[in-house]
């Protein structure tokens, strides 16, 4: 729980219509199941204690008597129990009938809030019984006890304050302008929506959706329990479809037309910082509301809340196949109409890029394509340039030739040894001392060579560096590091293998699809040292560690600022079965102390088109000094044991 995360629930139990003893005796074996699994926050469909399908029953003492005998009964239960239990109950106060929402924990009923908007239309008559709810907060007697009740109550958490939880009812959420908007913007982190929605061909979709779209709206969980088997069905059929979402994304959901205990775990920690990110997320001081404290029993240091979410280890890549040729499609059209942008802007009838063989650049080959394509133009006028030296090998060599040919481009061959060599003398580099000016040199006599290309022919550099590498700082300063117009630059490592997987797998032609096949199928190296025995020597991922490792990292340091020791665990459960706790461990250091190190290399990127949720731009998403110390993240790495 330090890290943020909170154990939800929701239940739909099988009830009785009117049969309150009944109700309660299923609600407490459910509490006791949450409670034994951990499960901080429970939440109950509307009404549940009696049955939302009542009808006049709603107006006889007897039934409404039994439901705040059951009440006291299951607050009593809650005596010494964690868990956070919201369940639905009609409350009768100064004459008028309330379809309220019961707070409990720990033995008390913390407070009540009623529903604002009774539906009263078709199949639903909640209007002829209860009575809409009021915001301003007022003090009923309940079971001998003076509670709150009232639209306008919160509940924090004391020891977990980023826990703030707000409350809505079934047809509140459907409404324009439903309950939970302000409670949201009042502070709460968490919607609970207690739920009777009846069942109609199509419905589950259309309320998963709103659901998705509110926590979304809202950056927020939302954790919303839907009655179920053992209401009436004299009119009506309900499916206890209960939903836990979070800032957009459905965790978990129950199978329609089964009762079912569902949970999850909220990051709470999450949201929070993504509010704290998003300006125009602007919390509002709401006086009229009341926040209602309650406090787990929490150990020091915090209890480790076990992780059943679904973690995923590449979460800058699409993750459904059905939807990857759409997203795919999406990505490259926005690299590619950026590049459109920058032709037409600066009168370039010619892109000039260095091809290697290597995934980066057969990616940007590609959307140069695309570019061209879209503007009408021939791809002859894109000069695909290839620069053996010392390191390159004969299968990348063949590669980037077959490559350009297959793509209808332009090729021109220049070989490199000889100058880099003449280079060597003018510096007095010993051409058999294989260090960093001996590899930095030959990067720095390509983009020369390209850079001087592009003025010779009127043409524009296509830099094909990615978004991983600039994260490293794996990128030779004034080298590969520069060109003009970036269109890999927001792509990081495994999306561009991604991508190049779908052009090889979507590509008509077979030998096409052959050659992009054996260029993912390539170890990723610069090649700027000498091959072994005609192979590659210089092995990327052997010198800064696993390319998927660092695209993790880097999604959850730039996209949500986690802290280390959080990516560290969420690290272990999305890799466990790939790589060993102290494997992980150990490149995040390297990442991190990287990241710091080489920022001076983001800080003079050239442009490029932003394609997700997270980019290293100085102009926009990481403004981060270059001289910024990486000790307090090191230190907190240095506590894991």
């Amino acid at each position: 729980m330090n890290h943020g995360f909170i154990k939800v629930a929701a239940a739909t139990p099988k009830i009785q219509v009117a049969g309150c003893k009944y109700n309660a005796d299923r609600i407490i074996e459910i509490i006791d199941k949450a409670e034994n699994n951990h499960v901080k926050v429970l939440v109950f469909p509307e009404l549940c204690l009696t049955g939302y399908t009542c009808g006049e029953l709603f107006l006889q003492d007897t039934l409404l008597n039994s439901a705040l005998e059951q009440l006291g009964r299951i607050v009593e239960f809650t005596l010494g129990k964690d868990v956070f239990v919201t369940l639905g109950v009609p409350v009768c106060t100064e004459g008028k009938l309330y379809n309220t929402a019961a707070m409990i924990q720990n033995g008390q009923l913390l407070g009540l809030v009623p529903k604002k908007n009774l539906p009263n239309y078709s199949e639903f008559y909640e209007a002829r019984y209860f009575n809409p709810g009021h915001e301003k907060i007022e003090f009923i007697m309940v079971n001998g006890k003076k509670i709150p009740m009232g639209i306008n109550i919160l509940f924090r958490c004391a020891n977990l304050p980023s826990l703030t939880i707000g409350i809505e009812i079934c047809e509140d959420l459907w409404v324009p302008e439903p309950p939970s908007v302000r409670h949201s913007m009042a502070g709460a982190t968490v919607i609970l929506n207690l739920s009777a929605s009846d069942e109609t061909t199509g419905k589950d979709i259309y309320r998963r959706d709103l659901i998705k779209m509110q926590s979304a709206r809202l950056v927020c969980g939302y954790i919303y329990a839907d009655a179920g088997e053992g209401e009436s069905t004299t009119d009506l059929v309900f499916a206890g479809h209960n939903l836990i979402a979070e800032n957009g994304t459905i965790l978990k959901q129950s199978k329609r037309f089964e009762n079912e205990f569902i949970f999850s775990e909220l990051d709470v920690q999450k949201l929070m910082n993504e509010r704290r990110r998003m300006t125009t997320f602007t919390p509002t001081s709401f006086q009229e509301y009341e926040i209602i404290e309650f406090k787990y029993r929490l150990s020091d240091p915090l209890p480790e809340t076990k992780l059943t979410r679904f973690i995923d280890k590449a979460p800058f890549v699409p993750g459904v196949k059905e939807d990857r040729d759409r997203r795919c499609e999406e990505i490259i059209h926005i690299q590619a109409y950026g590049l459109k942008k920058r032709l037409e802007h600066t009168s370039a009838r010619n892109a000039v890029i260095g091809i290697s063989g290597g995934l980066d650049s057969t990616l940007a080959l590609l959307v140069t394509c695309k570019a061209f394509d879209l503007l009408n133009l021939d791809r002859k006028g894109i000069i695909a340039v290839t620069m053996p030296c010392f390191g390159t090998t004969d299968r990348t060599y063949q590669n980037a030739l077959s490559l350009a040919e297959h793509l209808g481009t332009s090729l021109m061959e220049i070989p490199i040894q000889e100058a880099v060599l003449l280079h060597f003398k003018d510096i007095g580099q010993d051409r058999d001392n294989h260090d960093i000016t001996y590899e930095n040199s030959q990067a720095r006599e390509r983009t020369q060579i390209i850079m001087d290309l592009a003025n010779k022919y009127n043409g524009f550099v296509i830099g094909t560096g990615d978004m991983s590498e600039l994260a490293l700082g794996w990128a030779t300063y004034n080298g590969d590091h520069m060109s003009m117009y970036g269109v890999n630059s927001s792509v990081p490592k495994t999306l561009v293998r991604y991508l190049v997987s779908y052009f090889a797998e979507t590509a008509e032609e077979v030998s096409l699809k052959h050659v992009l096949f054996d260029i993912l199928d390539t170890p990723v190296s610069p090649e700027l040292l000498p091959p072994v025995e005609g192979l590659i020597s210089q092995k990327t991922e052997d010198i800064v560690g696993p390319y998927e490792l660092h695209d993790f990292y880097m999604y959850y340091i730039l996209r949500f600022g986690f802290t280390p020791s959080k990516i560290y665990r969420l690290a272990v459960i999305a890799f466990d079965g790939t790589y060993e706790k102290d494997i992980i461990l150990k490149w995040l250091r390297v990442f991190y102390r990287r990241f710091f190190s080489q920022q001076f290399k983001r800080s003079c990127l050239p442009d490029g088109p932003k394609v997700g949720s997270v980019a290293v731009s100085p102009r926009g998403d990481l403004r981060m000094p270059s001289d910024a110390s990486a000790a307090l993240w090191l230190e907190d790495l240095n506590k894991i044991q």
